[in-house]
């Protein structure tokens, strides 16, 4: 049996970025080829969109994880890493989007609506794309990004254009069944509907859409009965009809009473909700009443003498309609047709979208300084980027720690440091990444590099340049004579026709 789920808690993960390639070409008679490493590819990101074709989370339910593809590593001779494919997630019109602290992130309303749930990591650049004139062919890559990794709560509102709103057994699900091809469950117990149903219902040139919920009862705002499974698909409808049982058998209820009880539920409701997207609250949208149940005598008779009262209580329009013997519903939808037209005339016009752009100020350095409060003498560094470029970097190769360096050095984290009052040895944190700092070379400055994977400040290096080995060859032929001076260039010369 198909169930309706209106309620789900997502666990949304992006796929990571693929690493870059640290390689140097390689080819016969072409020694020093130079890098050709290529950069990773791009994580697949995690999309919400809006499918006209689903009517329910019950699949979000079931299989509450999702998770996207990781991007391809990169490979020598320039080859690219492949971009992992985004993972499209289908949910239905009217879906909202809450964070882990219940906040509203969005909400997807209209066909084809996007929304990244979570976004994949960027690929780390290859060896190829890091070279510079002081680091010609650098040994090492960056790595890639991990994907974003979310939990998000998913609630569907329906998107309907009139909200009937009643006790249990007041004849809703009727109503929809005699204005519109919709077939809900109608039975003669209360809370027969568990889910909302949504029918189509047309009248002259208007064509809008009908929403039977679950039945609502004193308390519902707080949760008693369906409640809020009830109120959050009311949220968006414009015009509501309080559908009255007339002919309940129960004695200590009747018309007035019965919509008194309602709108104290809705006023609560709205005091939680606020402005709604529609520009006004829930309990301030037009109201219809319909009496339903007039071919019962007794409900008929009923409906004489309440209809003064409603008119001085409420003064909105009273519409005595009987969905079994279909009298009044022609007025009824006449009247929910004209409310209708005049809420969407009513209704701003939605402007396209325009781009915003906001240029960061020429003073903002892009990261902040803190005291560690858990490290003693400790900082901590916060920053998009600086965070970015720790978990882009290997830490097991020693020139990417000292490219590393040059990085934030060149960004200013090290005259900052300096700033706030750390000295070498002090502890520094960065991301997930803790450290004792050392000051490197002034930023912009040229780093002279060794072997490939290793740097200069982490490593001596004893080996003797060509140009040291220049002006040792010229010291011992300084104190040479004219023959002797001759007489080793004739052996070097027969030395190497011998070879």
């Amino acid at each position: 049996m198909s169930r309706f789920v209106d309620r789900v808690v997502l666990h949304a993960t992006a796929g990571s970025g693929g690493n870059g390639c640290a390689s140097v070409h390689r080819e016969k008679f072409k020694p020093l080829g130079g890098p050709d490493g290529g950069n990773g590819g791009r994580g697949g990101s995690v999309l919400l969109v809006v499918d006209p074709g689903v009517h329910t989370l019950l699949d979000y339910h079931h299989r509450p994880h999702a998770s996207a593809k990781s991007g391809a590593q990169g490979q020598g001779s320039f080859k690219q890493g492949a971009n992992a494919p985004d993972l499209e997630l289908r949910v239905p019109d009217g879906t909202v989007v809450l964070d882990a602290d219940g906040e509203i992130v969005a909400d997807l309303v209209g066909s084809g609506t996007q929304y990244v749930a979570a976004q994949g990591g960027r690929g780390g650049l290859g060896n190829a794309a890091l070279a510079s004139a002081a680091r010609k062919a650098p040994g090492f890559a960056l790595l890639g990004e991990p994907g974003d990794e979310v939990e998000l709560t998913l609630e569907l509102r329906s998107i309907a254009d009139v909200g009937l709103v009643g006790f249990p057994s007041a004849g809703k699900s009727s109503l929809v069944a005699a204005l519109s091809a919709a077939r809900p469950k109608i039975a003669d117990y209360p809370f027969t509907t568990l889910v909302p149903q949504l029918g189509v219902v047309s009248a002259g040139d208007e064509t809008f859409t009908v929403a039977d919920v679950p039945g609502l009862i004193p308390g519902a705002a707080d949760g008693r009965g369906l409640g809020l499974e009830f109120l959050r698909h009311v949220e968006r409808c414009e015009v509501l009809v309080h559908v009255v049982d007339c002919a309940t058998f129960e004695t200590e209820r009747d018309p007035v009473g019965d919509i008194e009880a309602l709108e104290t539920e809705l006023a609560h409701y709205a005091d939680q909700l606020g402005t709604s997207a529609l520009g006004e609250r829930l309990d301030e949208r037009p109201r219809l009443i319909a009496l339903n149940k007039i071919d019962v005598p007794d409900a008929a008779d009923l409906v004489d003498m309440v209809r003064a009262d409603l008119d001085e209580r409420f003064g909105w329009p009273v519409y005595p309609i009987s969905t079994a013997s279909r009298a009044g519903l022609r007025e009824l939808t006449f009247a929910m047709a004209e409310r209708v037209a005049a809420a969407r005339a009513a209704r701003p016009v939605v402007e396209a979208t325009r781009t915003v752009i906001r240029p960061k100020a020429i003073d903002d350095a892009g990261f902040t300084i803190e005291r560690d409060t858990e490290i003693s003498d400790g900082f901590v560094v916060r920053g998009e980027r600086p965070e970015r470029w720790i978990r882009q970097t290997n830490f097991e190769n020693d020139e990417a720690v000292g490219y590393l360096a040059d990085r934030l050095a060149r960004l200013g984290v090290e005259e900052a440091l300096a700033k706030a009052g750390a000295v070498p040895g002090c502890p520094v944190t960065i991301g997930d990444v803790t450290f004792d700092w050392e000051p490197s070379t002034p930023a912009g400055a040229a780093a002279l590099l060794t072997g490939r994977g290793t740097d200069v400040r982490l490593e001596s290096n004893e080996r003797v340049g060509a140009s040291d080995r220049k002006r040792a060859r010229a010291a011992r032929r300084a104190h040479l004579s004219d023959a002797e001076l001759a007489a080793g260039a004739r052996y070097s010369s027969d030395h190497e026709i011998d070879e």
